[in-house]
C-alpha cells in the first residue's frame, strides 16, 4: 500500500492538502451576479439553465468561507458572495425564511425545506468564523426561522417540509433533514464557544443535537443498525417509501450505507463534544476519556459504521459503496455517489482517532486508494459524483459536480480534531498559527 493512502505519513498530509486546493480552485466560478450558486459541470463551468439551489449556496458558503480560513487568497470573496445570495436572491423577505432556490429565469422554487434551512445555518456560522460581512445577521435570522418553523421541541426532532408561505406543514418526516440538522446545531455550539470566549457557551444546541441522536440511536438499534430513513407525521418508520423510485436523490427506498457512516460521524463528534471536553488530556486515547454514558454513544457509532461498511463495501465484486440496500443488507441501487466515499474517509480517520483501532485506520488506506484510482477526475478536476456498479461514469441521479462540499470536507476532517465541527477547528488552527 503507497503510503499516500495511509494516515499520518507525511505523503498522505501531502494528498489531502493538494487535492484541498484543487477542489477550491475547481469551484471558484459557482456564484450567479445574485450570489446564488451555479451548479457545476464536469469542468467547473457553471450550468446556468439549471436551478440556483439554497443548500447548493450554502455549501459553497461553507468551503470557501473555510478556505477563506485555510489563507486561500480569493476564497473570502467568493464566501461573500455566496452570503450576499443567502441574503439577497434566495431570501423570502415577504414570507420568512429561504427559498429552497430559484430557476435559471429567477422564479421561485415552491416549498421551504429543513434540509436548505440547516445548511444556511451551517454556512452563516462558518462565514461568521471567517469574519464575512452579514454573517452574523444571517445566523441570527436562521436559528430563528429554523426555531419558529422546523424544531419540534415536543418530539426533540425537525419537521420537514413547509409550502412556501410557512401555511402548511407535510406530513412527511425525514431523517435526513434532521442529521444535517445535528452537524448544523453542532457547529452553532462551536461557533458561540468560541465567539463568546465560553467553551460552553453553544451547549443548548449540543443538548438539541443530542435529542435527535438519542432516536436515531434507538431506530437503529431496533433495526439491526440500518437506519429508517422516512417517517410518517407521527415519526413512525415508512420502510417502503419511494419502491418504485429507489434512486431518489433524496429520498431513496431502504436504508442509505453511506447515511449510516455519516451518522457514525458526527455522534462521535457529538459525543467527544459532550462527554470529553478536556480532549487535550485525554492522552493518545480520546476514548479514555469518556464516560460510560458518552462510552455508549461511541459504542452505537462503531456499530452503525460497521453495519454500513459490511452492507455496502465491495457488496457486488467492485470497490465502492453501493447507494442503497433492502433492509436485509442485499443492494439494491448499486451507483457509487461520490459523497458516501466522502464520509467512509472522514469516518474511518474519526474513529480511528478516537478508539486507536488498526482496523479503522486500514479502512481509511483501502478508501484512499479508491478515492486515488476511481473517484478523482484527475482530467477535468473534483471528484466523479456518480460510478455505476463497475465504477464507470454515470450521471442519473447527479450529473456533473453540484458542490464541492462532502469532498472538500473529507480532505480536511482526518487531520482535524474529530470532536470539533470543521470550520471551528480550521479556525483553532488558524489561532494557533497566529499566536506562534
Amino acid at each position: 500500500m503507497s503510503d499516500k493512502y495511509i494516515i499520518d505519513t507525511n505523503e498522505n498530509r501531502d494528498f489531502l492538502s493538494q487535492n484541498a486546493q484543487a477542489l477550491l480552485d475547481f469551484g471558484r466560478r459557482f456564484p450567479s451576479p445574485g450570489g446564488g450558486s451555479y451548479y457545476l459541470s464536469d469542468d467547473g463551468t457553471p450550468w446556468k439553465d439549471r436551478n440556483r439551489e439554497t443548500w447548493i449556496t450554502c455549501r459553497m458558503a461553507h468551503v470557501y468561507s473555510i478556505g477563506a480560513m485555510m489563507g486561500d487568497n480569493g476564497s473570502a470573496t467568493l464566501a461573500a458572495l455566496a452570503i450576499k445570495g443567502l441574503l439577497g436572491e434566495l431570501k423570502d423577505d415577504k414570507n420568512g425564511g429561504w427559498y429552497a432556490g430559484l430557476t435559471k429565469d429567477n422564479e421561485i422554487i415552491p416549498d421551504k425545506q429543513c434540509y436548505a434551512h440547516a445548511f444556511v445555518i451551517l454556512a452563516s456560522t462558518s462565514a461568521l468564523l471567517a469574519g464575512i460581512e452579514g454573517a452574523g445577521e444571517l445566523l441570527d435570522e436562521a436559528l430563528k426561522t429554523y426555531d419558529k418553523f422546523f424544531w419540534d421541541e415536543k418530539e426533540g426532532l425537525a419537521a420537514d417540509t413547509w409550502n412556501t408561505e410557512f401555511t402548511i406543514l407535510d406530513d412527511y418526516r425525514g431523517i435526513n433533514a434532521n442529521m444535517h440538522s445535528v452537524e448544523a446545531f453542532l457547529a452553532v455550539a462551536d461557533c458561540m464557544d468560541r465567539l463568546h470566549d465560553n467553551h460552553r457557551a453553544g451547549d443548548q444546541y449540543r443538548i438539541r443535537a443530542g435529542r435527535i441522536i438519542d432516536h436515531v440511536t434507538e431506530w437503529a438499534k431496533g433495526n439491526d443498525h440500518r437506519i429508517p430513513e422516512h417517517f410518517t407525521v407521527d415519526w413512525k418508520p415508512d420502510l417502503d417509501k419511494n419502491r418504485e423510485k429507489p434512486d431518489d436523490p433524496f429520498k431513496p427506498y431502504g436504508a442509505t450505507p453511506g447515511h449510516g457512516i455519516e451518522w457514525a460521524r458526527l455522534i462521535s463528534q457529538w459525543t467527544l463534544s459532550s462527554g470529553c471536553p478536556d480532549r487535550d488530556k485525554a492522552g493518545e486515547s480520546l476514548e479514555r476519556g469518556l464516560n460510560n454514558d458518552n462510552r455508549y454513544y461511541l459504542e452505537v457509532a462503531c456499530k452503525l459504521y460497521d453495519r454500513a461498511v459490511r452492507d455496502a463495501w465491495n457488496a457486488d465484486g467492485a470497490e465502492g459503496i453501493v447507494y442503497t440496500t433492502d433492509w436485509d443488507g442485499t443492494p439494491v441501487v448499486r451507483d457509487r455517489m461520490h459523497w458516501t466515499l466522502a464520509e467512509a474517509i472522514n469516518t474511518s480517520a474519526v474513529l480511528y482517532r478516537i478508539t486507536g483501532n488498526d482496523r479503522y485506520a486500514d479502512d481509511y488506506a483501502v478508501f484512499m486508494k479508491y478515492l486515488d484510482t476511481a473517484v478523482l477526475d484527475k482530467s477535468s478536476g473534483s471528484w466523479f459524483h456518480q460510478l455505476d456498479e463497475n465504477n464507470h461514469l454515470k450521471g442519473t441521479v447527479w450529473p456533473g459536480k453540484s458542490d464541492l462540499y462532502h469532498a472538500f470536507q473529507a480532505m480536511l476532517i482526518p487531520y482535524s480534531d474529530p470532536g470539533t465541527s470543521i470550520a471551528a477547528a480550521v479556525y483553532d488552527q488558524k489561532e494557533r498559527r497566529q499566536s506562534s
